[in-house]
């Protein structure tokens, strides 16, 4: 609980000198606006949901989980989610007796029927899945995590941004050798599956992101979805030496620190039985996700 933004819908956010900046906080109020830290971000996701762009409100709810690690409270997301919607079917439902024109009415009151009858579909029970991304460094697990999670409305659990967050740095801070030591990858996994387990909990479907190298490493993530009650699905990515070389060249402010040394090493390990879906990532995206889609079913 803090004092933050306490309406912080899309209205009052606009891009100002090309960074998004909020605006119009309830100043007026400090007991309403002094709310959950995740109710405060809830009525961005919804409003992101209402105009069309899931994609938006599932790479912002990632990445704000990715930096607090707040994951505890996703169980209480539906019913932040459409408590926010409920109050903007009110809200927009209260400004028709202000609005002057006919027309302005019908729109006002489609627009608080659209956001009343979001807020109903969001409480409805989801099912939900357990999807392994696994692959090489450069294969592009993330990019392909990334653009599924929209569809599954699934939490991305990234075995690089889990290593950083048990070190307490940022994303794309690099890490030293030190932190990559088995007993260090042996933790990063086991909070990988701690936290998936907790999302699926909670009502979420969950990718995880990470190399799974190992056959045990691969198994301890089957046996997350096995003790949860859901599917699973695992996808192994496989692409030329020279594509993953490229672009582990050719990333940027990435939570990942794999470089051309650490491909080496592991083009020498054995991966041991892949019984995963292996998809052909070095064709491009449209191409991976449309075949990781067809996996998973989602057309």
């Amino acid at each position: 609980m803090r004092r933050g933004h306490g309406d912080l819908h899309l209205r009052n956010v606009c891009l100002f000198e090309g960074r998004p900046t909020l605006f119009d906080c309830l100043e007026f109020s400090d007991e309403l606006a002094s709310v959950d830290v995740l109710y405060d971000l809830a009525i961005l996701l919804m409003d992101l949901e209402h105009r069309g762009r899931a994609d938006f409100a599932n790479l912002v709810l990632n990445r704000y989980l990715d930096l607090t690690g707040e994951d505890e409270g996703l169980a209480a997301m539906p019913l932040f989610l459409s408590s926010r919607a409920a109050i903007r079917a009110h809200v927009t439902a209260a400004s028709m007796q202000r609005a002057m024109q006919h027309e302005a009415k019908e729109g006002l009151a489609a627009e608080a029927r659209s956001y009343l009858n979001l807020s109903g579909l969001l409480l409805r029970p989801r099912s939900c899945r357990l999807v392994a991304i696994g692959g090489l460094s450069g294969t592009g697990k993330s990019t392909l995590a990334a653009a599924l999670a929209p569809s599954l409305g699934a939490r991305v659990l990234r075995s690089d941004v889990i290593r950083k967050r048990l070190f307490g740095v940022a994303p794309e801070i690099r890490l030293p050798a030190s932190a990559y030591t088995p007993k260090v990858s042996r933790r990063v996994y086991q909070t990988l599956r701690q936290e998936a387990a907790a999302a699926l909990v909670a009502g979420y479907s969950v990718i995880i992101d990470a190399v799974s190298l190992k056959p045990a490493e691969r198994q301890s993530l089957v046996a997350v979805a096995e003790a949860a009650g859901v599917p699973f699905t695992g996808v192994w990515l496989a692409a030329p030496s020279a594509a993953m070389l490229r672009r582990l060249r050719a990333r940027r402010h990435d939570a990942s620190d794999a470089s051309p040394e650490v491909l080496a090493q592991q083009l020498q390990q054995n991966p041991g039985t892949l019984d995963w879906v292996r998809i052909d990532a070095g064709t491009g995206l449209a191409e991976c996700l449309s075949a990781a889609s067809r996996a998973l079913g989602l057309g």
